[in-house]
């Protein structure tokens, strides 16, 4: 399974933009929460063993135990319902031998992998009924399982995976636009119906937070209360930030003003002590981490290398979206995490274990090319 490449081949600037990433989030979360600096600062030591391990494996090789992924990934989602630990009114932890971890994170690289084997698998007849409804039918398991935890946020991240795996994998534009023109409709009227008095779609939780969105001022001490002080952060924060570690009694961070300030709202600490600056320099470097993913599965050497690569550049593009928008209140809350920044060792590790995938396809797709390259010469 392992090979011998050229050092020239491996992708030393995604492996860079993620070492930057991964430092300022030990960094912030060492201001936000100094008692998981170690825990973080251990996640990303594993996080890249692991990606750099992984990056000299085989993919092609690793794929073919995708049965065995999806089956694996289920159980543990089954689990997750069966034995897993409540926090806040939502069930989606799982303690195997004194471990905690969230398999709805891990469900994400699972769900990638699995799917890049069987489209890859099944390419020529991707666009038949058949192949399609399996796909949906397949996918749907897990993300109804997901949903019952209940993880709206993660349920979202998922959907948005799904239309990114299966445009990756050559799904007909016909049918995408013919999707789309029943889906939006459909979501806006599932929403509209959603936040009725009577309906039971969404919990009291998730309603709240999207009527607190809508009327900030209403729920401005209660469901819209972390976002606005979010919002007060990231302003104080100027162009160059009160620094790291002030102890400025104007800090938002420093008054505890804060809930999940190492998770959901990291970026807020980023941009109340870095400013602007700071702010920005993570976005860049998130953009080009999606980028870098998304020019890798442009030359990948199959249709599974292309869907890995370019389904993790999506998940990264998408997940950071949606946190930085929560923290600056262009969104609702959805408890999403901002990849290699916040606090979340499952989350960590299963975003290094995708991007090793990644790195292999830059590295197989480098070597191929090199291979032909001589052929031709000879």
């Amino acid at each position: 399974m392992l090979k011998k490449y050229r050092v020239r081949d491996y992708d030393f600037k995604l492996v860079l933009m993620l070492l930057a990433l991964s430092a300022i989030g030990v960094i912030a979360i060492g201001s936000a929460e100094e008692s998981l600096l170690t825990k973080q600062l251990a996640g990303v030591a594993a996080g890249i063993v692991i990606m750099l391990i992984i990056s000299f494996f085989d993919y092609t090789l690793l794929l073919r135990l995708y049965w065995l992924i999806y089956v694996g990934n289920l159980v543990l989602l089954a689990a997750v319902w069966l034995f897993g630990e409540e926090k806040k009114g939502a069930t989606r932890w799982l303690e195997i031998g004194g471990l905690v971890f969230q398999p709805s994170e891990t469900a994400k690289i699972a769900l990638i992998l699995f799917f890049a084997q069987f489209i890859m698998k099944h390419r020529k007849k991707l666009n038949t009924v058949t192949i399609i409804a399996s796909c949906v039918a397949m996918y749907a398991l897990p993300w109804f399982m997901v949903w019952e935890q209940p993880d709206l946020s993660t349920s979202m991240v998922l959907l948005v995976m799904f239309c990114i795996i299966m445009f990756a994998g050559g799904i007909s534009l016909k049918l995408v636009f013919a999707v789309l023109a029943v889906a939006i409709p459909a979501v806006a009227l599932v929403v509209s119906l959603a936040l009725q008095p009577d309906n039971d779609i969404l919990t009291d939780n998730q309603k709240n937070r999207v009527l607190a969105f809508v009327n900030p001022q209403e729920y401005s001490t209660t469901f819209a209360y972390q976002q606005l002080n979010s919002l007060t952060a990231i302003a104080s924060g100027q162009l160059e930030g009160k620094g790291y570690r002030n102890n400025e009694i104007t800090s938002v961070k420093n008054g505890n003003f804060l809930s999940e300030a190492e998770t959901d709202f990291i970026f807020s600490v980023i941009g109340e002590e870095f400013g602007f600056k700071g702010s920005v320099a993570v976005i860049v470097l998130l953009f080009g981490v999606s980028l870098e993913c998304i020019s890798v599965a442009r030359k990948a050497k199959d249709t599974a290398g292309t869907i890995i690569a370019a389904s993790m550049g999506g998940l990264v593009a998408f997940q950071s979206f949606f946190n930085i928008g929560v923290a600056t209140f262009i969104l609702p809350t959805t408890g999403l995490t901002l990849p290699f920044v916040s606090y979340g060792l499952t989350s960590l590790l299963s975003l290094f274990i995708g991007m090793g995938f990644v790195l292999n396809v830059r590295l197989q797709a480098r070597k191929q090319n090199n291979r032909e390259y001589v052929e031709v010469l000879l």
